[in-house]
């Protein structure tokens, strides 16, 4: 990014304020001299990925290479790498004047972040008492990914408000509250998540939203102008939205027991998506003006299936029963985005950019409620009884658990992921609210030119040409025929 990073705008003649008191490169080069040292220190390859796996494979009877979990893994972890960096990043590039910062700063963050996350996750779940060191493998990498994903999460809900340091910050901080949080419901409490709908979603969006309350900007119309899309950005969010729709039931499927669970979670996830389609089409039609569809509702509320199937995925939910789930939540998403998302801002002053609320936080309350009960509900006769075993894990020191108890666990993870998320929240935005981080002024909010050496000249005449009816017809207005 380089010197472009400490320039103020071009475009008007406001008084020069310096981007930054503490500066980014200064930041980027002590965090990865840092992460040199303590990768040095920790982290080792695992069994499956050191040159040691022919010794493992012959000491635990594996017949062959295929047999390493690289052959099982690698293709979940390829989608949710996709979106993680493509699909969040294009989702988020729908401000038309904010598109370079929207991917850029996803792009930053995110590989900032996944080698903190290694870290954190490592001490917590993968640590070898024996050596003190933290052995990784295709596993570690996708729960690495889906860590930086709640924090990506977050960063919706405060897009184009808040510098890149506050980003690497609030990444920072908030990677280790997610560690923490994840290790109490998926460790201590034995929730089940597959698809992360708590532990990722509901805590993400939460901690999203405490921190855009924390920061709320009561001059942030002086930016209102630059706060809508165009034809071309929505396209690129609409593409970003597709690359998450599709790749979606691997995300849910990705770290699930090989077999019968992870097939099951595909279906399940698979269907609610499909649902939840047809729901948000149908309700944006209906609270539009002459019955035409919103953009932002196709771009956001589709994705909300999902999410409220995630807990639930591998359980016996049903084909019925996601066709459900994902309906319901069309209906509820839409609706969010319609009334909620002003009454948010408007009386309990949440800034929320891309309304975050609606296709993470709400879906994932859906989500926890839902895992919930079919979790109570689970029986013997509908699982069998060695299959109540695997998906619930009920071994070792919680082989006398009931699935009545389990849905109160179920429940309990939940309360987790929304106060960690609220309380971690509010105590990261008075951080990030300390002078030092040179967060932008009310009225360069949402303006890639305050970061970015960017040629505005071009796109600034497209937008100031009248419409023209024959565009639509693919010919361009100063070329029209004589015909038209």
């Amino acid at each position: 990014m380089g010197n472009c990073l400490h320039s103020v705008t071009k475009c008007c003649d406001r008084p020069k304020k310096p981007y930054m008191r503490i500066s980014l490169p200064a930041v980027c080069v002590v965090w990865q001299t840092a992460m040199i040292i303590l990768f040095g220190v920790f982290i080792r390859y695992d069994e499956e990925s050191s040159t040691r796996w022919s010794e493992y494979r012959k000491e635990h009877n594996i017949s062959s290479d295929v047999e390493n979990d690289f052959y099982f893994r690698y293709p979940s972890f390829t989608d949710v790498h996709v979106m993680v960096f493509l699909g969040i990043g294009l989702l988020y590039a729908f401000l038309k004047r904010y598109s370079f910062s929207s991917i850029g700063f996803n792009f930053l963050i995110a590989a900032f972040g996944i080698q903190w996350s290694l870290l954190m996750q490592g001490w917590f779940h993968s640590l070898d008492h024996t050596d003190g060191k933290i052995k990784i493998g295709l596993e570690s990498l996708i729960n690495a990914d889906f860590c930086i994903a709640a924090v990506l999460i977050a960063l919706g809900a405060v897009l184009g408000k808040v510098s890149p340091v506050q980003l690497m910050v609030m990444t920072l901080l908030g990677i280790t509250l997610f560690a923490v949080e994840e290790y109490i419901i998926l460790s201590l409490l034995h929730a089940k998540d597959a698809g992360g709908s708590m532990v990722i979603h509901t805590f993400g969006a939460y901690y999203g939203l405490a921190i855009s309350w924390v920061l709320y900007r009561p001059d942030l119309g002086q930016s209102k102008h630059l706060m809508g899309s165009t034809y071309h950005s929505d396209v690129f969010a609409m593409i970003g939205t597709l690359f998450l729709w599709v790749f979606w039931p691997s995300f849910n499927s990705a770290i699930t027991d090989h077999g019968d669970g992870q097939h099951r979670t595909v279906i399940n996830t698979y269907l609610s998506l499909a649902a939840t389609v047809l729901t948000t089409v149908a309700i944006s039609s209906v609270f539009q003006k002459e019955g035409k569809v919103d953009m932002v509702h196709i771009q956001n509320s589709t994705l909300a299936g999902g999410v409220a199937v995630g807990t639930a995925a591998e359980f016996m939910l049903t084909p019925y029963g996601s066709l459900i789930v994902g309906s319901c939540c069309g209906i509820i998403t839409t609706i969010g985005y319609i009334f909620i998302s002003p009454f948010l801002e408007e009386r309990l002053k949440i800034q929320d950019t891309c309304g975050i609320h609606n296709l993470h936080a709400m879906p994932g309350v859906i989500a926890g409620i839902v895992g919930a009960i079919t979790a109570a509900a689970a029986s013997p006769e509908v699982y069998g009884h060695e299959g109540l075993i695997n998906v619930f894990d009920f071994v070792g020191e919680f082989k006398d658990r009931t699935p009545t108890i389990q849905g109160g666990y179920q429940a309990a993870g939940l309360c987790v992921a929304i106060v960690f998320g609220i309380g971690g929240g509010i105590l990261v935005g008075l951080v990030l609210k300390l002078p030092i981080w040179g967060d932008v002024a009310d009225d360069q909010c949402f303006d890639d030119t305050y970061y970015w050496e960017v040629r505005m000249d071009v796109p600034e005449k497209e937008e100031l040409l009248p419409p023209v009816l024959e565009y639509n017809l693919h010919m361009t207005p100063n070329k029209r025929t004589d015909s038209s």
